[in-house]
């Protein structure tokens, strides 16, 4: 179990699972979660025996966005805490060199749809749904949002997502390509983690580069990201994983990779 409280993190076999957990307040982010996000994901990336991360939500929600109620410690600008606390907290999910999962449940609202969306993969429960609720209070979308949203499902229908205010629920995620699976709420969990564990069986280090030429790839030309994935491919050739499934494709059996 968990050693936090407006987190936690539970563990099964090499599967992580990092809850929000601030159920009573539709897991709206405050400093408690702040505080704690960063040290949590710093914990299950460096865990060599965890291959892949699981991001939920406790209770009924995913997440409710910021906590508007949280009375902002003084000196502590808006754009200081987007920079110096949000910030150091989506990119250990973006740089991590293993894949995270998110599972939503009810609303990923606000900045809480930023680290939905900024997980490699997402599994919505039936009743999920991205909200963008910015408009309605003046605000902008942040945490990387409008860069998640336009990549995905292009700029003019992000900006209607945006201007509109419309919860996109979890069917139309799927065609518009901002969730990968949509399963009854009941199923959420134990999908996502069957799901989890097939990766896991995966080999660590095709999974990691493969996510980090990805990334790459949404920011550079094609000669360069041919270059790239040479550079990566050349380390997972040179791997014993790489060996090991050779081996066992031509002795017809499962590879038995160990992520080196």
């Amino acid at each position: 179990m968990s050693e936090f409280k407006a987190m936690k993190i539970e563990y099964d076999g090499p599967v992580a699972i990092v809850s929000f957990n601030r159920p009573d307040m539709l897991n709206a982010i405050d400093g408690s979660i702040r505080g704690e996000f960063l040290a949590v994901a710093n914990q299950v990336n460096n865990d060599d025996a965890i291959r892949v991360v699981i991001l939920t939500g406790e209770g009924r929600c995913f997440c409710a966005g910021a906590d508007l109620a949280e009375k902002v410690p003084a000196g502590l600008g808006a754009e200081d805490m987007l920079n110096q606390q949000y910030k150091p907290a989506l990119m250990a999910i973006t740089n991590a060199p293993k894949p995270w999962i998110s599972a939503v449940r009810g609303a990923a609202a606000g900045v809480g749809s930023a680290f939905a969306m900024n997980c490699d993969l997402t599994v919505m429960a039936e009743d999920g749904y991205i909200f963008q609720a910015f408009a309605a209070i003046g605000l902008i979308p942040d945490g990387g949002a409008t860069w998640h949203l336009a990549r995905t499902v292009g700029r003019k229908k992000a900006f209607e997502l945006i201007a509109g205010g419309e919860k996109l629920r979890a069917e139309d995620c799927l065609q518009l390509g901002l969730c990968n699976r949509v399963v009854p709420g009941q199923e959420l969990m134990s999908a996502t983690i069957a799901w989890a564990h097939e990766l896991a069986a995966k080999a660590p280090l095709s999974l990691r580069y493969a996510k980090e030429s990805l990334n790459a790839a949404m920011e550079i030309n094609v000669a360069d990201v041919i270059s790239n994935e040479a550079r990566l491919q050349a380390k997972c050739i040179a791997s014993e994983d790489a060996g090991e499934g050779a081996l066992a494709f031509l002795q017809k059996r499962p590879a038995e990779f160990k992520g080196r």
